[in-house]
């Protein structure tokens, strides 16, 4: 029984992953430009934001959904600026990022603090969890602990599988790509990280003088 928890919460977090946002837009370009350990260590920072709002909703912790809800509008905002900080920094790049430079210890730290930062600052996941889990018939006398802990498990390991694929097949396909491509990559990505940005922060301005 447990088993087939463990399988349901491993599709959950593949569902909520899947859907190639700013975060999955930011983790590819990392993959192709930094190399696939860093389009990984982004990969792991989303997955554990994902485990995070899993915990939350798995356990009903509704003061701590309710706490981060209510500060939606500013989490948004910070995600908002340095979505639009990252697309503009890299459609001011003239050239392509190298892939092979020495890297430290704080590089990697940020790869994955800025991607679990950037995901944590759009708190509504959570109740997208809750309408997942409600859907796959877990709720009422069915969620007890034990089984909330195992489909939590599986939500950190679907969406650890997903990003480890997709940045391990972003930085495979980097080798294909000749410099004009990288180019054009380079600034498609920005543009879209950098339009993303300026979205989110127009509809947060524009629905506060509404």
């Amino acid at each position: 029984m447990l088993l087939l928890y463990l399988v349901k919460g491993i599709i959950v977090g593949i569902v909520i992953a899947v859907p190639v946002g700013p975060v999955g837009v930011l983790c590819v370009r990392r993959a192709v430009f930094e190399g696939s350990l860093i389009g990984f260590l982004s990969g792991l920072g989303a997955a554990c934001a994902d485990t995070i709002f899993g915990i939350i909703a798995g356990c009903g912790l509704t003061i701590v959904s309710d706490w981060l809800l209510s500060y939606q509008d500013w989490l948004r905002f910070g995600g908002g600026a340095f979505l639009l900080y990252a697309g503009v920094t890299a459609l001011l790049k003239h050239g392509v990022p190298a892939t092979k430079t020495v890297r430290k210890v704080e590089d990697f730290f940020g790869a994955f603090f800025s991607t679990f930062v950037l995901t944590i600052t759009n708190p509504v996941t959570i109740l997208a969890f809750v309408g997942i889990f409600t859907a796959m018939g877990f709720g009422g006398e069915g969620a007890t602990l034990t089984r909330a802990a195992v489909m939590v498990a599986g939500v950190a390991l679907g969406s650890l599988c997903w990003w480890v694929g997709l940045c391990a097949g972003a930085g495979y396909f980097r080798k294909s790509l000749q410099e004009i491509h990288l180019l054009w990559l380079n600034r498609i990505s920005g543009g879209i990280l950098a339009g993303s940005g300026s979205v989110l922060l127009g509809s947060l301005l524009l629905g506060r003088h509404l």
